[in-house]
């Protein structure tokens, strides 16, 4: 076994050890009382975690996506909610500035990031610009040196506690859609800026989403991402590979751990003078998970590789987002009948699991968006 894999291999075993001994025992006080403890977020910190994909020169892990994943894998087991807490600061909030940041920026926020004393939040949907991110209308005026920002961001994970906000904003006119795009890296005390009530959420509690207003917003002009106007919107779409293998994983994680549920819980429950695992119609539905857990690894496991390796992989990633997603909103309900009536009431960790499932669907894209990413690059393929 090379250096490398074995030290993948000792970071698997201590999150495993992390996730079974500390993350799960906190789900329900997280789910009580809307917050991650601190001890937990101080233990996240002193893993690593906040800066797996940032490079080590700045502080970070450096992990490709394929160690990505396998990690996520393991701390996806326990709630969605801690992941969340840091997976903005490994994907979309930091990507762009690894990717298209000046050095300058890369060293004044990396290695921060990477520790986890910066909170970084992605501020790209709008209220009338979701799935339609070239439709954003928020504006950012050159202004001397300075930009002047004007707009509000929504659902934004994280602005609660964020310090740094890549915000997408438009410098040049409607017309030039995409093209007129542009990133800024923006403080959290910059004056102008209004972070709203968090959401009260079907799921996810403890994890914090809100509107971000930006009222004349002003930041120099070294905020923007790159040092050129117009290449924010790339950046952003070309983070989405990425983003959506990782939340790929998460749902991976999510259904294994579902299975784990649903597994003990035939194992223990009797009726009719037996274990309810033992009827074949109960069986038939754990197969059913099983299957569908193994392709959805399976899948992530090879496109992170083909990813890593520095292949195109916007289909693939877009089919494994599709994919383990929708599999996991069918684990997440056949493991809920499993459970009958228990199933439906808070008791049992899977009622919060099914309700924290249903937004995978949604978010880095819906299952719709990726069909659609799909045909398109198969059309393309093909012509």
């Amino acid at each position: 076994m090379s250096d490398r894999l074995e030290t993948l291999e000792l970071l698997k075993q201590t999150v495993r050890r992390f996730v079974r001994d500390d993350l799960i025992p906190a789900e329900e006080d997280v789910e009580e009382h809307d917050r991650i403890p601190e001890p937990i977020i101080q233990q996240l910190k002193s893993l690593g975690l906040f800066g797996m994909t940032i490079p080590e020169e700045y502080g970070g892990l450096g992990l490709s996506l394929f160690e990505e994943v396998s990690i996520v894998f393991e701390v996806a087991y326990a709630s969605p909610v801690f992941r969340s807490y840091f997976g903005t600061s490994n994907g979309v909030g930091t990507l762009g500035i690894i990717s298209h940041g000046t050095e300058e920026q890369r060293r004044r926020y990396l290695p921060r990031i990477a520790k986890g004393d910066l909170i970084a939040s992605f501020c790209l949907t709008e209220p009338d610009a979701g799935s339609d991110a070239a439709a954003l209308t928020t504006k950012a005026v050159r202004d001397g040196d300075h930009y002047i920002i004007n707009g509000t961001k929504r659902f934004t994970t994280n602005s609660p506690h964020a310090g740094i906000f890549t915000v997408f904003a438009r410098t040049a006119p409607a017309e030039t859609r995409s093209r007129g795009i542009s990133a800024f890296l923006v403080e959290r005390g910059t004056p102008g800026i209004t972070v709203a009530k968090p959401y009260r959420k079907m799921g996810f509690r403890g994890s914090h989403t809100a509107d971000v207003i930006f009222e004349d917003v002003r930041v120099p002009a070294s905020s923007l991402l790159g040092g050129s106007e117009g290449t924010g919107f790339i950046a952003a779409m070309q983070s989405l590979d990425h983003a959506r293998l990782h939340m790929s994983a998460v749902a991976v994680g999510m259904c294994e751990r579902l299975i784990h549920e649903g597994v003990r819980y035939a194992g223990e429950r009797k009726q009719f003078g037996r274990t309810i695992g033992q009827f074949q119609l109960i069986q038939a539905m754990l197969a059913d998970c099983a299957a569908e857990a193994l392709a959805a690894r399976a899948m992530v496991e090879k496109v992170a590789t083909e990813y890593s390796a520095g292949r195109h992989v916007s289909k693939e990633s877009a089919c494994c987002k599709y994919f383990a997603t929708e599999a996991l909103g069918r684990i997440a309900d056949r493991v809920l009948q499993i459970h009958g009536g228990y199933g439906y009431i808070k008791e049992y960790p899977v009622e919060r699991l099914f309700r924290d499932a249903r937004l995978l669907r949604i978010f880095e894209g819906t299952s719709q968006i990726q069909q659609l990413v799909i045909a398109k690059e198969m059309l393309k393929q093909a012509s």
